[in-house]
């Protein structure tokens, strides 16, 4: 690990060495502050505590953190817990992360459904449409608990209009799910579907929602060109 880390504590520090001020130019100074941001990224990324769990890719981590900072900037987000949801993956692996960046540790890796019109094993159709059954990509602040149909459930504010931004009013939350068991698996290849809600494991939705709600960062991933394109937040 430490081979890994101290080329990228060298590049990190170096960015932040003195430099000449004959030159303000805006774009400049714009691709200096991206660039300490991302070494300070890359250095987070490869000092995480796995806890035993895989990594998530990198991209994605990446663009989740960059959010994260944009939030938190805003005063949107007030908990250093980050969740990243990686909807490119299939629906068999883990692909949720809850991380605690103040001690770079990932806390708890499983299972998450994504919309039944989003696809099967594998989501690739998105809406912010009422009615839509499908997953919505993005950044999203936690809200406040509730106990509805699925027991205890975490609403979501999504934070980018026209990708997200209906998520309150769809009812879009993390709830605990049946189908949503990683013995479903076993009988038909993939994990249930949600009617756009991001469902885990029962076994876990306790310890998950009351670790990350009351506003923390949630970023949905998925590496579509269309979201590239709408998406202001990171752009």
């Amino acid at each position: 690990m430490t081979y890994r880390i101290l080329p990228l504590l060298l590049v990190f520090f170096m960015s932040f060495a003195p430099k000449s001020t004959t030159n303000t130019d805006p774009k400049l100074l714009a691709s200096a502050t991206a660039n300490n941001i991302s070494a300070r990224i890359e250095i987070i990324y490869h000092s995480l505590d796995s806890n035993h769990f895989a990594l998530p890719q990198i991209t994605c981590f990446k663009k989740a953190m960059e959010g994260f900072y944009a939030l938190k900037e805003k005063g949107l987000v007030q908990k250093d817990i980050l969740t990243v949801i990686d909807f490119s993956l299939s629906s068999t692996k883990k692909r949720l992360w809850v991380i605690d960046l103040s001690n770079n540790t990932i806390l708890y890796n499983t299972v998450v459904s994504h919309g039944m019109n989003s696809g099967g094993e594998y989501a690739n159709s998105f809406s912010n449409s009422a009615s839509s059954n499908k997953s919505s990509l993005g950044f999203y602040t936690t809200g406040e608990t509730y106990n509805g149909k699925h027991g205890l459930s975490l609403k979501l504010d999504g934070q980018e209009k026209g990708i997200n931004s209906n998520a309150r009013s769809r009812a879009v939350v993390i709830h605990g799910a049946s189908y949503a068991n990683p013995s479903i698996l076993k009988s038909q290849g993939y994990l249930g579907r949600s009617q756009g809600c991001p469902a885990i494991p029962e076994a876990l939705k306790t310890q998950i929602i009351k670790t990350i709600k009351d506003k923390s960062c949630i970023f949905i991933y998925h590496p579509s060109r269309s979201y590239e394109i709408t998406s202001k937040l990171i752009s």
